[in-house]
């Protein structure tokens, strides 16, 4: 990558490279020269001129940059030479589907846990917003070259389980209500509540791996709470093993675990005084087995922001367990559904919450996704239904798609015309091709940096940012001038290399490439 190459040049493997906001300032940046400035008690700008001498003294800098600046305070600014920008086309469209892979991740194995909502009701757009997050992390990672488990975790067992149970049953202990408490009552008739809840646990289960395919995920893993942590008596394991660690004491007739001793602000409970494990306790088991049984090298909760009381306790854990730098959280906020500026309930079966399919219903998949990525995971977002039924190029999803499916019209017109053996991408110069360019090579980058921090909403900006850069290249550029079949096949070799990474970005977010619309 372009970044990688700079750091090399500078000989700073540890330099922050980053894109300009304003084009004025380069297409790359650094501003390592202010660290070093202070370390060296140097002026930032006489420093500055030195490195860009060297810089500009070596070979590879010749043929990567264009030209090279410097900026006050300290800033090195660098501008991509034409002709290695041509070449990236080859390199885009030689590699194809492979362009963004790398090998960050070593081929070790990544966990990434999400949903894993009680099965106690229907997926909620609320919970399954991390649905949408945790995929597209896991398509991420997989690129990044990581050997990823997408798995969902049922807590069905427990207390929820019982409320449950009581809920079919529609006694005094009811918790829950809606379409789907009234057929799981009729469909369960009478019994024991424990018993009850159980088998309607089942039943919700298998509802929602029919949504989560629906979502377009496919799970590696469904782990249960009951048949693959208590029936193995995991949790009896746990709870041995922080005694042993002398990490636990009791206190009013409940087992506590030593929590403040990993920074948490408090200890927590892990069997209470009815000698029942906590959801601490079997969340203890639960991250036992992902670290110790099965050995994941890292691993990822993505978990709604109701949870973020639940973090201090569970890193607290892990760093106890010794793994706290393998170990992530995502939390992601809520979900509101908008018509006409005003929050609405459309759901006939899930009682006051909207659920996934019946949203599923009214916008598809491809919509429901795109929209539920194009926000920061730690922001509340607003699911406007009025422009996610539009069927326009309004609607991001279909400006996208529309942008793949006039791609592939131009190439499948173009056929007869098209021979990759007489590309001549020297003849790329004009800015509005070389602007599609410098948007092409992003990938590798948002994919570098998604599989760092975990901000997946970068797919659908980069992906709208593509398009645009592809719109005024189209604008501005005769595609297939019958004057010119040399212009005609450089300019249709880099349409190729645009439908390569637009198709690439589709891929990761889930989201379908139509070749006609």
């Amino acid at each position: 990558m372009i970044r990688d190459e700079i750091k090399k040049i500078l000989n700073m493997p540890e330099a922050r490279i980053s894109r300009p906001e304003i084009i004025e300032f380069g297409d790359y940046s650094t501003n390592v020269v202010l660290q070093l400035a202070k370390i060296k008690k140097k002026d930032p700008l006489a420093l500055a001129e030195e490195i860009k001498r060297e810089i500009e003294s070596k070979a590879k800098s010749k043929e990567l940059f264009d030209k090279i600046e410097i900026a006050p305070p300290g800033f090195i600014n660098f501008w991509l030479a034409k002709e290695f920008l041509q070449k990236q086309i080859k390199e885009i469209i030689d590699q194809a589907e492979n362009y963004g892979n790398l090998s960050i991740g070593q081929n070790k194995k990544a966990q990434v846990e999400f949903i894993s909502a009680n099965p106690t009701g229907p997926l909620t757009i609320g919970n399954s917003r991390g649905g949408v997050i945790g995929d597209v992390l896991a398509n991420i990672l997989e690129k990044a070259g990581w050997r990823v488990t997408r798995e969902y975790y049922f807590n069905d067992a427990g207390g929820q389980i019982d409320a449950l149970g009581h809920s079919v049953l529609k006694d005094d202990q009811a918790q829950y209500q809606g379409e789907y408490i009234n057929k799981l009552h009729n469909e369960l008739g009478t019994g024991d509540y424990k018993e009850i809840g159980k088998k309607a646990a089942k039943i919700l289960i298998e509802q929602i791996k029919e949504t989560t395919k629906k979502m377009g995920i496919n799970f590696d893993v469904w782990f249960t709470e009951g048949e693959d942590l208590r029936e193995k008596d995991k949790v009896k394991e746990i709870i041995e093993w922080l005694k042993e660690k002398d990490l636990t004491y009791e206190r009013e007739g409940a087992l506590w675990f030593k929590s403040t001793l990993f920074g948490d602000d408090k200890d927590r409970v892990l069997i209470r005084s009815n000698n029942e494990p906590t959801y601490f306790a079997v969340d203890c088991a639960y991250h036992k087995n992902k670290f110790v049984d099965r050995k994941f090298d890292r691993v990822i909760n993505v978990w709604g922001a109701d949870h973020h009381g639940d973090v201090p306790r569970l890193k607290g854990f892990i760093k106890a367990l010794g793994y706290e730098d393998r170990f992530d959280i995502i939390l992601h906020q809520f979900v509101r559904l908008l018509k006409n500026g005003k929050e609405v309930r459309m759901s006939k079966r899930a009682g006051n919450y909207v659920a996934v399919d019946d949203l599923l219903e009214e916008v598809g998949r491809d919509v429901y996704r795109f929209f539920m990525l194009q926000h920061s995971a730690n922001t509340h977002m607003d699911f406007n239904l009025d422009l996610a039924k539009e069927r326009s190029e309004k609607n991001p999803v279909f400006y996208v798609q529309y942008a793949y499916a006039r791609i592939s019209s131009i190439l499948r017109k173009a056929q007869n015309k098209l021979q990759s053996s007489t590309y001549n991408f020297r003849l790329i110069t004009s800015p509005f091709e070389l602007t599609l360019v410098k948007q092409l090579i992003r990938l590798p980058e948002i994919i570098e940096d998604t599989a760092t921090d975990y901000q997946v909403h970068r797919l659908p900006q980069f992906a709208l940012e593509l398009v645009r850069a592809f719109h005024k290249f189209y604008e501005n550029c005769r595609v297939i001038d019958e004057k010119n079949p040399s212009l005609t096949q450089a300019r249709l070799g880099l349409v190729k290399a645009t439908k390569i990474v637009l198709k690439n970005t589709l891929d990761l977010m889930g989201i379908s490439a139509p070749e006609k619309m």
